[in-house]
């Protein structure tokens, strides 16, 4: 019992199984977020046109989520430490072939493999990120899991363009390699890792997994659409200026810092009120921000804080409430299904948004997609009650 209790008042950063997971994360989404904005940008250069350079990222998304789908499976035969090691393997160990050509139809077949292995980090990086995590402190240890995505997202997604404009290609391929590192982490990761039995197997226990993860999801696919459409869109109607390029950091910050204390305030309090306050402060952002697009930029910039707010917290709170839902036995198909829908829609977004606003402009078609949100909140609602 004394064990337990100094257990729960330590840092989790003191935690060599936690330390281990967020240097595997970081490695393997700075990997992922260098490459993320800056491969288009190299297609083009490769006599790629414009209307299909986003190919690259679209076939490596369609890879992850395909994937996403069967690492419940192969960590049940194979076990998550051989999963995860592999994964790693096809994320980093393809990249330094980036500087070999800028080919459309080589950085296509690239991609296939890398999109393959970040599948594995995605779905398993959230399932350790439960593991590691002391009793009743999952969801501050999501939210560090959370803040180590977060961090890479903020600085590689810019240093790939950066590089890749000022023709240092080959850097970024190498750089891009870093997921391999992974695997001199995952001797840290100890029992989280270790797949130890919890009880007989119980036929169907992924497929309830899945369904029991399935709202949570649907409310996070929803509040990903938004923020998808708008990462995509905000600087095509921004062009000129800083503006879109400050708002976009505006919603990275606190984003990264919402996703990182909302796990904190749910371990405490509960998701019951957090998740629907989190949701309607995503709609209510994103409406101000529409407004602000032809009224000035202090809207815009105060709608991006307010929706990266919300938009972190959800993210959050839904992988919290999908494991809750799942239980043990179901985490496996919870953190598939909760990343399938994050990937899921940041791709509708960037398609969808675009789509509406060639017939109503973006001010109006964020509206729309605000609305959207507030249709979601009774499902919000009704999944933390059902919560366990």
């Amino acid at each position: 019992m004394a064990d337990r209790s100094t257990e729960a008042r330590t840092s989790l950063w003191r935690l060599p199984a936690m330390r281990a997971l967020v240097g595997v994360t970081a490695l393997g989404f700075g990997s992922y977020c260098l490459t993320l904005a800056s491969l288009p940008t190299y297609a083009v250069a490769g006599g790629a046109s414009e209307d299909t350079a986003g190919l690259v990222t679209a076939v490596f998304l369609a890879v992850t989520i395909a994937v996403q789908s069967i690492v419940p499976a192969l960590t049940a035969r194979f076990g998550t430490a051989r999963v995860l090691a592999v994964g790693l393997v096809a994320l980093g160990a393809p990249a330094p072939l980036y500087a070999v050509s800028d080919g459309p139809a080589w950085l296509l077949a690239i991609a296939v493999v890398r999109g393959a292995g970040f599948g594995v980090l995605t779905v398993l990086g959230s399932l350790l990120a439960a593991r590691v995590a002391p009793a009743g402190r999952k969801g501050e240890s999501i939210g560090l899991y959370g803040l180590a995505i977060a961090v890479p997202n903020l600085i590689a997604v810019p240093a790939g363009v950066a590089l890749v404009l000022a023709g240092h290609a080959t850097w970024l391929a190498w750089l891009a390699a870093s997921p391999v590192l992974g695997l001199l982490l995952l001797r840290g990761l100890g029992r989280a890792a270790s797949d130890a039995p919890a009880g007989a197997p119980v036929p169907g226990a992924g497929r309830r997994g899945a369904r029991a993860a399935l709202a949570p999801s649907v409310v996070l696919l929803a509040v990903t659409l938004a923020g998808g459409g708008l990462m995509t869109f905000l600087p095509i109607e921004r062009p000129d200026g800083s503006l879109a390029t400050v708002a976009l950091i505006v919603l990275g910050l606190t984003g990264a810092l919402s996703r990182w204390r909302a796990g904190l305030l749910a371990d405490r309090f509960g998701s019951r009120l957090l998740l629907p306050v989190s949701l309607l402060g995503t709609a209510v952002g994103l409406a101000v921000l529409a407004a602000g697009l032809p009224w000035g930029a202090g809207w815009v910039l105060a709608g991006a804080a307010v929706f990266g707010a919300g938009y972190g917290a959800v993210q959050n709170l839904t992988l919290l409430l999908a494991f809750r839902r799942a239980g043990e036995r179901g985490a496996a198909a919870a953190s598939a299904m909760w990343n399938a829908s994050f990937d899921a829609g940041m791709a509708l977004g960037a398609l969808a948004l675009g789509l509406l606003a060639a017939g109503i402009g973006l001010s109006w078609s964020l509206v729309a997609v605000a609305g959207l949100l507030v249709g979601v909140l009774p499902l919000a609602t009704a999944a933390t009650r059902r919560a366990g």
